[in-house]
């Protein structure tokens, strides 16, 4: 028997006094956040929600998302965040697939919350700058924490949906709670004098995992930005004392760029976390010696709670690379025939088993026995594993180019790009050709300052890769589009009619 919310409730008792969250400068003990937790515990009580019960949390990174998560948890009730920008027609997707009764929404999307409320089963909560109001003065004791099975649904996170309606990905307590413990412990060592950069977006795993859930079981701070902006988040690293950093690729790159960032004193900064996508080799290296610490890479998604990899801080780890499984998973590669493991080397899909492996995707046991076979999830990511046991992501594989027969990985062009001073960030994808199906093409940013010409640029990497590789195409944007957690996605990249000519 567990809850996911004990772990709170343990670093409550044992360190009341110490910082939880921070945003700007108020700060919450641990204290104060297990005492709100039971309150809106006994809320939801109030209202009728039992366990098993979904709630929707649509805040931002706020102190009250951290309430409102745990206070669902420890009346046994199962979490569905959501991004705070979604509009009508997706929340109501959300709470009507997932058959949520109550969500709570920030006051600045209340309207489009309503909006998507109606019509299903769900009541509207709005929080507002001030917090919560008409919240009881007191609780339920710190024992009072309903008991579930390892197996029982905690939280269903939706995945991006890139192809049809998102999919609810069921993660259990026993998943949650073994993920955060290995994150603290073997991924980040944190102890109680850490303080956690929190601007990865808390609706998603890699901010749960990583920041909240993490940070909870290690009694460490979580100091909060609701918005990533590098400026800002150098300043809460200087004003604060940040000691630990988690983010995926984009924010790395966009510190790298902000302006007057050698101004700020981030020398308490002793370690980074990346994932969600592959860091480029040269910002690892820029990264590194501009601020001077460790960029530790992992690589995990959603269905796995998310970490299944990353390069310990302790022992050898491999620039490029998404390191090792952690304790109590593996992974394999194989082949698209049969399954089979593929030598050292080759390309092909990773595979992963483990305590981390989500139940399944909420309400569809079709897609959920195609995604994990015989206890392996296909992630559809393909990678290659070398002798060392170190595993390299090489790309999706509904984003491998296939140009006149050859396959293309976009992630091997991209990281030549990112090789050229000028480049900040790339993305490399499939456009279709008349003659050879598909074409290699690249939209890029360039850095402040920075001049090239797509010509320029297009003739950089065909110097460096076979000719069936390098981008015939290749535009210069002002900005790529991302996802909620600054992810580049390719599938939304839109070529201009007239690019750079071979």
């Amino acid at each position: 028997m567990m809850n996911l919310a004990s772990g709170l409730v343990d670093t409550a008792g044992a360190n009341p006094d110490r910082a939880a969250l921070r945003l700007g400068n108020d700060v919450m003990s641990y204290r104060v956040l297990e005492q709100g937790s039971a309150r809106m515990a006994r809320v939801l009580r109030d209202r009728g929600l039992a366990p098993g019960d979904r709630v929707a949390i649509m805040l931002p990174n706020i102190p009250e998302f951290a309430i409102v998560y745990y206070g669902v948890l420890r009346i046994g009730g199962i979490v569905v965040p959501m991004n705070p920008l979604l509009k009508a027609r997706e929340i109501a997707y959300y709470l009507g697939d997932s058959g949520a009764r109550l969500i709570f929404a920030w006051h600045a999307d209340a309207d489009e919350a309503r909006a998507g409320a109606r019509g299903t089963e769900a009541d509207v909560m709005v929080v507002g700058p001030d917090g919560f109001h008409g919240l009881p003065a007191s609780g339920a004791s710190a024992d009072d924490v309903t008991e579930r099975h390892g197996d029982d649904t905690a939280v269903v996170l939706y995945t991006s949906g890139t192809t049809g309606h998102p999919k609810g990905a069921e993660l259990t307590h026993a998943n949650l709670t073994r993920n955060c413990e290995i994150v603290a412990t073997e991924g980040l060592g944190l102890t109680s004098d850490d303080v956690i950069f929190g601007g990865l977006p808390l609706f998603h795993a890699f901010g749960q995992t990583c920041t909240l859930n993490a940070g909870v079981a290690s009694g460490a701070c979580v100091t909060l930005l609701p918005h990533f902006r590098a400026e800002e988040a150098l300043a809460v690293f200087a004003e604060h004392g940040v000691t630990v950093l988690a983010g995926v690729p984009t924010m790395f790159s966009r510190l790298l760029q902000a302006p007057g960032k050698d101004t700020y004193d981030v020398s308490r900064l002793r370690l980074c976390f990346t994932g969600g996508a592959t860091m480029p080799p040269p910002v690892v290296r820029a990264f590194e010696a501009a601020f001077a610490c460790a960029v530790l890479e992992g690589y995990g998604l959603s269905e796995t709670s998310p970490v299944a990899a990353f390069n310990s801080p302790t022992g050898k780890r491999k620039p490029g690379s998404v390191g090792t499984p952690v304790p109590g998973v593996r992974m394999r590669v194989v082949d698209e025939e049969g399954g089979d493991e593929v030598p050292h080397g080759e390309t092909g899909e990773i595979v992963i088993r483990g305590h981390n492996v989500m139940k399944g995707y909420w309400r569809r046991p079709e897609e959920t026995a195609a995604a994990i076979r015989d206890g392996w999830l296909h992630t559809g990511d393909l990678g290659r594993v070398d002798e060392d046991g170190y595993f390299w992501i090489v790309g999706r594989k509904k984003d491998v180019i296939i140009r006149g027969g050859y396959n293309v990985y976009p992630r091997e062009i991209e990281a030549v790009l990112y090789e050229h001073p000028a480049v900040a960030e790339a993305a490399v994808i499939g456009l279709p050709s008349p003659d050879l199906g598909e074409e290699v093409g690249a939209a890029v940013t360039l850095a402040p300052g920075a001049h090239a010409t797509a010509d320029e640029l297009r003739e950089y990497v065909k110097r460096q890769v076979a000719a069936y590789k390098y981008p015939r195409k290749v535009w210069i944007v002002d900005a790529l589009p991302k996802g909620p957690t600054g992810k580049i996605l390719r599938r939304e990249i839109v070529p201009p009619v007239e690019s750079s000519r071979p």
